[in-house]
């Protein structure tokens, strides 16, 4: 809706500009003979004027913009009371002229208005009308969808069928009915129902025989003829809107506010400022044929121009001019008419529209779901009772779900998570070992202690040229060994008691030397563990990311199902609104393309409705789909396109710069 605000902001614009002059020489004569020079205020009427003309400029929220019927017509009562300024005061010519100006400017305001949702309401109803032709090629498109088509409109048919029998049965029986039962009752109760089942019987039979006529036709053959009918009659409705919408714009306030010499010519002379005021009383004119003839069922589309000619050429609007002396002199008769737009033109398109959209258009939702509904409430007592009688279940189900789910994200998100962190941090809680810190210091010690108290006892084996004791330096000597992984002496003795193992074992020292070689063999052994606890230290952090792997793929993986599984419909959706966008912007190619150029290098009005039709369609979308910055660049591009005045040659350039600047999003 944008695209009508603009030009009714524009045309609001204007006429602020076109009265800016005029106002601003007859306030200074009206104040000087009113006595606002004095200190006097103004006349009530005055600033009630003042206050409606405000109050019907376009706000510069969309939402706000166009004001409510009622409330225009709240403002345009306000030209109906008399003034009341006080004697003391006067009324002069000089003020009667000022109040002329702002009940012209109040008029003029209120008919951009009334224009603005003119043009809201007939460009909603085309859009409309698209929607639903749109739905009725969806429904042809398949044989299945056309099958369920039929199968969501088999109750009107058979409460069809059903009246067209009790119709046939009344013409037949005569004044038979049920509120004259009391009375048959007294004579024959059987035998006036024996007639009347006779008559159900017969026209049952009569309408039996006519449709074996048509079952030579499949069904859904019959139903698609029947969708063909409606959309014809859609596309028909759409033409008479779109040229309508083509007349508003081509002979209205939005030709005049860009063409007119009325509102596009600079204000200053006394012409110029009078041609306006022609132009606003035309288009009341022009809004009410256009209103009623828009929807009447006798009007062709191709004469649709014609039959708006013929109510115009009679309308008093058209055929004087507003400076005379006779009623059109007076802002009153115009706004009476705008009035009369207002209570009876606007309603009644508005009825219309909706019956011939009832009638034509896509089912309601009642009829198109009320198959799942009433297979809800018939089997809802059923899945209440199942509920109720496994409560206990579903709720130990639910609470074991919940459980699964938050010891899955602890034991293998949380723990996992928490331990690498310590890793990081070099905590010392957190290293992984396969031994103790003090278990190799420990065995090593041991078996250094054992080895030197062998050698003591045996000093033979430490040093074989001396026969004492072993002097501080040999045993520190035999320490230093140890601590290299030498044993000799205690491998010399078990070397020589290995001979004789009898008497090693009984006499000599081969189980004390057998004893000190297993404690090497366990100090070898924690060597080699430490130096794979030294591999798994300098590696924890890859076994810490290995560890918390598993749990973070399972997230990943079921929350990415999830925001599938969420996101499916939604992607459906931009990609049906991507497909209509292309939709339309190959209508606007088409209407530009194929339509004909007045010799003003414009298109007729039924294209222009048209395009305009299709171009706010593609706005709408568009705003939904595109990003922001994306969107403010578009929508002055789409201005551009369904300027109409900009010529036909230059559209046909911006709608190819549209596609392939914005081919991203179509």
């Amino acid at each position: 809706m944008s695209s009508v605000l603009d030009q009714i902001r524009r045309i609001d614009a204007q006429l602020d500009h076109l009265q800016l002059s005029n106002l601003s020489a007859t306030s200074r004569l009206s104040t000087s003979s009113t006595g606002e020079e004095h200190g006097l205020k103004p006349p009530p009427r005055t600033l009630a004027l003042q206050i409606a003309i405000r109050s019907l400029s376009p706000s510069s929220s969309d939402a706000r913009a166009l004001l409510r019927p009622d409330q225009i017509q709240s403002f345009l009562s306000i030209l109906s009371k008399q003034s009341d300024v006080t004697q003391a005061i006067g009324e002069g010519a000089s003020a009667s002229a000022y109040d002329t100006e702002l009940e012209w400017l109040l008029t003029s305001k209120a008919t951009a208005q009334v224009y603005g949702i003119c043009l809201t309401s007939i460009l909603d109803t085309a859009v409309w009308l698209a929607n639903d032709i749109y739905y009725w090629d969806e429904v042809l498109s398949s044989r299945r969808y056309t099958a369920l088509y039929s199968l969501q409109i088999s109750p009107l048919r058979l409460y069809d069928w059903g009246s067209g029998v009790w119709t046939e049965v009344k013409a037949k029986g005569g004044q038979f009915s049920f509120a004259g039962a009391r009375q048959d009752a007294q004579d024959t109760v059987t035998q006036s129902w024996k007639e009347f089942y006779g008559l159900v019987r017969q026209v049952v039979r009569e309408r039996s025989v006519e449709q074996i006529h048509k079952s030579m036709v499949s069904p859904v053959t019959r139903i698609r003829g029947q969708i063909r009918k409606k959309q014809k009659a859609l596309r028909r409705i759409r033409m008479l809107n779109a040229n309508a919408l083509g007349v508003l714009l081509g002979e209205g306030l939005a030709n005049e506010s860009v063409h007119g010499e009325g509102l596009a010519t600079p204000a200053g002379e006394e012409e110029v400022q009078q041609k306006w005021k022609t132009a606003v009383a035309r288009n009341v004119g022009l809004m009410e044929a256009v209103l009623v003839k828009v929807n009447d069922e006798e009007t062709e589309v191709e004469k649709f121009d014609a039959a708006i000619a013929e109510l115009t050429d009679d309308d008093p609007l058209f055929a004087a001019e507003v400076e005379g002396e006779g009623l059109l002199a007076q802002p009153q008769a115009v706004a009476e008419r705008l009035s009369r737009v207002l209570t009876f033109a606007l309603p009644q398109y508005t009825n219309s529209t909706q019956r011939l959209l009832q009638q034509h258009g896509k089912p309601s939702r009642l009829i198109r779901y009320w198959l799942p509904i009433t297979l809800g409430i018939l089997s809802s007592s059923t899945i209440l009772r199942i509920l109720l009688n496994r409560k206990a279940e579903i709720i130990q189900w639910v609470q074991d779900f919940g459980a699964t789910i938050v010891d899955f994200w602890t034991n293998w998100v949380v723990e996992p998570t928490r331990k690498v962190i310590k890793t990081i941090r070099h905590d010392e809680g957190s290293e992984v070992s396969i031994m103790s810190k003090r278990s190799l210091e420990g065995d090593r010690a041991s078996l250094e202690r054992m080895v030197v108290d062998f050698a003591i006892d045996n000093p033979g084996t430490a040093d074989a040229n001396s026969s004492g004791s072993l002097s501080d330096a040999e045993i520190l000597d035999i320490r230093t060994k140890v601590r290299e992984g030498d044993l000799t002496p205690v491998l010399k003795a078990y070397e020589k008691d290995l001979t004789k193992p009898f008497m090693g074992t009984v006499r000599g020292n081969l189980i004390r030397a057998l004893l000190i070689q297993i404690q090497k063999t366990k100090v070898d052994v924690e060597v080699a563990m430490g130096g794979i606890d030294s591999l798994l230290k300098s590696q924890e952090l890859v076994f810490g990311f290995v560890g918390l792997t598993p749990g973070i793929l399972v997230t990943y993986f079921v929350a990415q199902s999830l925001r599938s599984s969420l996101t499916e419909k939604k992607g459906a959706k931009a990609a049906r609104k991507q497909g209509l966008m292309l939709r339309q912007l190959r209508n606007i190619d088409r209407i530009l393309t194929e339509s004909q150029a007045t010799e003003f290098g414009e298109l007729y009005y039924r294209d222009q409705g048209l395009l305009l039709c299709e171009v706010h369609g593609l706005r709408e979308v568009a705003g939904r789909v595109m990003p922001k910055s994306v969107w403010r660049e578009f929508e002055v591009e789409v201005g551009v396109l369904g300027d109409v005045r900009s010529g036909v040659e230059r559209q046909k350039r911006v709608a190819e710069r549209v596609r392939w600047a914005y081919g991203r999003w179509l």
